[in-house]
């Protein structure tokens, strides 16, 4: 079992989750943090953290969030990962308020 970032995480990217996770699972991207699921020993802290409520569980998704568990792994193979703080992007605080963002998140190519 994993934690998953999912959509209220897009254009956002807090940070908060980042700095809590004792075992280095995230990946940064431009405009979302990824969970590598190799690595995370599933302690939710992350997902108390979080300020917008973006991560869960994976056994918690919705049917229409199922889909992130297969992208946080994809993606945890193309960003970095994490090995400093993360900052929020600048309009995070206007993004936190939005729904149906998932068309903003910019996905590089698949390895």
């Amino acid at each position: 079992m994993t934690c998953v970032v999912t959509e209220p995480c897009i254009k956002c990217r807090f940070g908060d989750c980042v700095f809590a996770c004792p075992v280095g699972a995230f990946h940064v991207g431009p405009e979302f943090v990824v969970i590598n699921p190799a690595v995370c020993v599933n302690c939710t802290t992350c997902v108390i953290v979080c300020p917008v409520g973006a991560i869960v569980p994976d056994y918690e998704l919705r049917p229409d969030q199922r889909w992130f568990a297969e992208e946080n792994a994809r993606l945890a193979g193309v960003y970095p990962q994490a090995d400093e703080p993360v900052t929020p992007l600048p309009d995070a605080e206007a993004w936190a308020l939005r729904t149906d963002k998932k068309a903003w998140l910019a996905t590089p190519p698949g390895k």
